[in-house]
């Protein structure tokens, strides 16, 4: 697109969380300003680089601030945030004001939407207005991991570019050539970031296996002779209301072992290092495997994904996570 010249007026990027897509409009952002450009890419040391990537961002609970444009040092480079989960109506109409003007100092306008999937009704259409009138020189690039809770008429005006995970050897590479982790904090680092360079760089190990082992407890509990009281108090701990921020990296987990389990099932001696996330695990997950069919680690791997789905809406968790480890008991024995 740079190349040609052609860059759209309005993108939407999507994957998993923490794997670069807010960095990457950030660099669009910078090659699109450039002083020094190195063919169409940004030379990331000149004035222009430099500023569109500083920001200073307002409390979570600034109303006020967030209900606008957040500028970069850069005069053309601004963000739009959440305000307590939700993208408010003011900053998408601020941001609509924004994109009528020409660019300050470089060649383009780059307004980002971050985690856009979080526009209310009144946002949502607000931004709608502004992309059926794009100005020529203004770009707005929605960031999003949950493509799905986006209006369809948005997503349909814009085009998407999808970002895939990392593989665990190019994390691994990076945090060592970074000097944020070496040997094998960083190997390990790199298979449980599950491919999102941002996990990995925040990851805290220590709080991590003791979190695994919470998931681990509640796949005891469902192999080989299920044990319901246990498997309750297992949900219980899960679903803890004063610990609602942990669920759905908890969750997470959950799926990151069965997932291993999964595979372990269908050929133990064939799944190497490089596919199983918890490879550090793999004696002991290779003996719970012995007595789990891999249908029934499958089906363990849908209600997951289906209860993930159902977290878009407000329902009550400790209901819902009793029914999963439930049905996930009772999977396979039909």
């Amino acid at each position: 697109m740079l190349a040609a010249g052609r860059v759209a007026g309005a993108l939407l990027f999507v994957g998993e969380e923490g794997v670069g897509k807010k960095q990457f409009a950030l660099e669009l952002a910078r090659a699109l300003n450039c002083l020094k450009p190195r063919g169409v890419e940004a030379c990331g040391e000149c004035s222009s680089c430099v500023r569109a990537g500083k920001f200073v961002y307002p409390a979570a609970d600034d109303k006020e601030a967030r209900g606008r444009v957040v500028w970069s040092e850069h005069g053309d480079v601004g963000v739009v945030l959440p305000y307590n989960r939700s993208i408010l109506v003011d900053a998408a109409r601020d941001l609509e004001r924004e994109t009528n003007f020409r660019p300050y100092e470089g060649r383009a306008r780059v307004l980002i939407i971050d985690e856009a999937d979080r526009m209310n009704k009144n946002a949502a259409n607000a931004l709608l207005k502004t992309l059926e009138e794009p100005h020529p020189t203004s770009h707005i690039i929605l960031v999003t991991s949950r493509p799905a809770s986006i209006l369809p008429t948005i997503r349909s005006r814009c085009q998407t570019i999808r970002f895939a995970p990392l593989a665990p050897s190019e994390i691994e590479e990076y945090l060592v050539k970074h000097r944020r982790r070496s040997g094998e904090e960083a190997r390990l680092a790199a298979h449980f970031s599950r491919g999102r360079l941002a996990q990995a760089l925040e990851l805290n190990l220590d709080t991590y296996r003791a979190e695994r082992d919470l998931m681990l407890n509640v796949l005891d509990a469902l192999t080989p002779q299920t044990d319901r009281s246990r498997l309750l108090r297992a949900s219980e701990e899960l679903s803890d209301a004063k610990r609602k921020d942990d669920y759905e990296p908890r969750l997470d987990l959950l799926e990151t072992l069965v997932r291993d389990l999964w595979l372990l099932t269908l050929d133990a001696d064939r799944t190497t290092e490089a596919t199983l996330v918890n490879q550090d695990l793999r004696e002991r997950l290779t003996r719970m495997s012995a007595g789990l069919e891999s249908r029934r680690a499958a089906r363990w791997l849908t209600g997951i994904e289906e209860l993930r789905a159902r977290l878009a809406v407000n329902i009550n968790r400790r209901v819902a996570t009793d029914a999963l480890l439930l049905s996930m008991e009772q999977a396979g024995k039909s």
